[in-house]
């Protein structure tokens, strides 16, 4: 079979989901089945796989599933802890003082806010944190998943701390043909690894400084009342800022710091920046943009999540600062356990559930459940409670 077979007939269950999802709206607990049957007759019918070793990848993968939904459920109950707390109110009030035009919202708590958790944790945190905090802002659940998804972007390379690129190069490109191209070329792997991401920084920070434009102008076409992709434009300058007051940090950082810190310490700069912007109204346009009337939403727009926060309880009243702590003690929670020069993360990773050669395949799944962040969410809930 060539290899332009083998790429097509890799797509196709990844194809098959798209289309199932998005072509004909069927629900992802029917449509990812069908993908993953899809996937599994490739594997056994076309490339020959043994039927134990499908299955062992499959039990790998609900390892990752494990981890997946515990990030998810440690963001959920973060969420709940804060609505019967009062501090839903109080973040939404909180932005009284800053904007209350969604667009603006998106600029600071998806894109920026978003950045400095994919930086602190990767893994899909972001879009497990942030999206459902763009429902307590009073967001479409929709909308707030487009979003998380969007986030999805500039900060990645250099998320969980650099993670990506010291472990894929290091990991992908290590072995003694590599080491000796690099002692052949007078490198270390520092200095690999220095240029790799000086030029990476660079070429991320030209596509990335759009990306808020965009997710404004994907917000407003897609969920305004007049379905506009100029009132998402209006926002421009704004946006742009946002953009650049991320990369060029960002840039920064990595090219004089190394590849831990480009997403990790640009996004909280880029939020100050962008926060102290919005307050003083400067680069803002004169119209002010909202949903529509929650009446007027699309089905398809929401989940049970927004009628639940739509009137959340003041609860103790508590102030917009203690309100955003759990998010500022889950970004420095983050941090300490993800920076290489701590021995926390190290020591979190003690823990492990692992299956060695499952079934006979060689395949191994391993879990390391206090090292996830679903588990330092949980540990902020306990302590901010």
């Amino acid at each position: 079979m060539g290899a332009g077979a083998q790429a097509l007939l890799a797509l196709f269950p990844i194809a098959l989901g798209g289309v199932l999802l998005v072509g004909f709206r069927v629900p992802a607990k029917h449509a990812m089945p069908a993908a993953y049957v899809a996937a599994a007759s490739v594997a056994i019918f076309a490339w020959e796989m043994s039927v134990s070793r499908v299955a062992a990848a499959s039990i790998q993968g609900l390892f990752l599933t494990f981890d997946l939904l515990f990030i998810i459920f440690g963001a959920i109950l973060l969420l709940h802890t804060l609505e019967r707390s009062g501090g839903v109110a109080a973040i939404r009030k909180s932005f009284n003082g800053i904007s209350d035009d969604r667009r603006v919202q998106v600029v600071i708590v998806a894109w920026l806010f978003g950045s400095f958790i994919e930086g602190a944790a990767g893994f899909g945190t972001p879009a497990a944190v942030a999206a459902p905090l763009l429902v307590a802002l009073g967001f479409p659940a929709a909308a707030a998943v487009m979003l998380g998804m969007m986030i999805q972007s500039t900060a990645v390379t250099f998320g969980a701390v650099g993670t990506p690129v010291l472990v894929g190069i290091q990991g992908g490109l290590g072995g003694e043909a590599f080491a000796a191209a690099l002692a052949g070329a007078n490198m270390t792997m520092a200095d690999y690894l220095h240029a790799v991401t000086a030029k990476v920084v660079l070429l991320h920070a030209t596509a990335g400084f759009l990306m808020p434009v965009w997710m404004v102008i994907m917000l407003t076409r897609f969920f305004g009342a007049n379905r506009s992709w100029s009132e998402g434009l209006s926002i421009l300058p704004f946006a742009l800022l946002g953009g650049l007051a991320f990369v060029v940090p960002y840039v920064f950082f990595g090219t004089f710091l190394g590849p831990e810190f480009p997403s990790l310490l640009g996004a909280p700069v880029g939020l100050l920046i962008v926060v102290t912007v919005a307050r003083r109204g400067w680069l803002l346009p004169k119209d002010h943009w909202d949903f529509p009337e929650r009446s007027m939403w699309n089905a398809e727009w929401v989940s049970g999540l927004e009628d639940e926060l739509a009137n959340v309880p003041e609860g103790r009243g508590i102030s917009a600062a203690s309100a955003w702590a759990p998010y500022a003690l889950l970004g420095g929670l983050l941090v300490l356990t993800r920076l290489p020069q701590l021995p926390v993360g190290e020591w979190l990773r003690l823990v492990s559930v692992s299956w060695q050669n499952i079934l006979g395949s060689g395949i191994t799944a391993t879990t390391t459940p206090l090292y996830l962040p679903g588990f330092v969410l949980l540990v902020v809930v306990l302590i901010t409670a």
